[in-house]
């Protein structure tokens, strides 16, 4: 039998929902409790995935020199994005955009090589597999959320200097930096909307019906 949730469970769901954020500044020298690591990672694993194909892989990142080497990966590419954005560059290169140095725990969310799951992958086989990547990365957001925990997901760096580092095998693909800790605070708001950079849009302007509207 399914369990029922009452009203005060649905509140506190959607509470975490609206309180997630993603975090850049992290307190240094902090850690997190193995257990709660343990939790969190549980969470991740039971997050949906098409045909059940599970295709994530966590990788904690234990060895300093091993975390500056992705620190450095994640500057060069910080730069290069900066030179890409053109006239925007000097405003980006004023945000912080990671916390990879200083964050408690250092994980790299993996895309596992393709195990040849076809249910419900026949069309979009490596779509679907990012999609449950993905999902569980948002399990394991809302859970370090629930648990007063800052996460930050960091897309700055070449997957394939990423995958050198780490050792992956054909067909594996590093798909997130993943920055985990105690935080001072939680952004009031999104901090790319705090700083200016982007505003978010109403819910509204991305509901339609039946078809793309005119």
């Amino acid at each position: 039998m399914s369990e029922h949730f009452d009203t005060a469970e649905r509140e506190a769901l959607y509470r975490v929902i609206t309180a997630r954020r993603d975090m850049r500044h992290f307190l240094p020298g902090a850690s997190v409790d193995p257990q709660v690591l343990r939790r969190l990672l549980q969470a991740a694993h039971q997050g949906p995935s098409v045909g059940l194909m599970q295709p994530w892989r966590f990788i904690r990142i234990a060895d300093p020199a091993l975390r500056e080497g992705i620190a450095a990966l994640v500057e060069v590419e910080r730069r290069a994005t900066a030179e890409a954005l053109g006239e925007r560059g000097a405003d980006f290169m004023r945000l912080k955009v990671e916390g990879v140095r200083e964050c408690a725990e250092l994980l790299v969310a993996v895309l596992a090589p393709d195990d040849g799951t076809v249910f419900g992958r026949r069309t979009l086989p490596q779509e679907m597999a990012l999609c449950s990547l993905a999902c569980a990365v948002q399990n394991l957001w809302l859970a370090a959320r629930a648990e007063n925990l800052g996460l930050g997901w960091v897309s700055l760096f070449d997957p394939e200097a990423l995958g050198a580092l780490l050792h992956l095998p054909p067909g594996a693909r590093p798909m997130a930096v993943l920055c985990l800790g105690p935080v001072a605070r939680f952004y009031d708001e999104p901090m790319l909307q705090a700083e200016g950079w982007r505003q978010g849009r109403p819910l509204d302007e991305f509901i339609h019906t039946d078809r793309w509207p005119e």
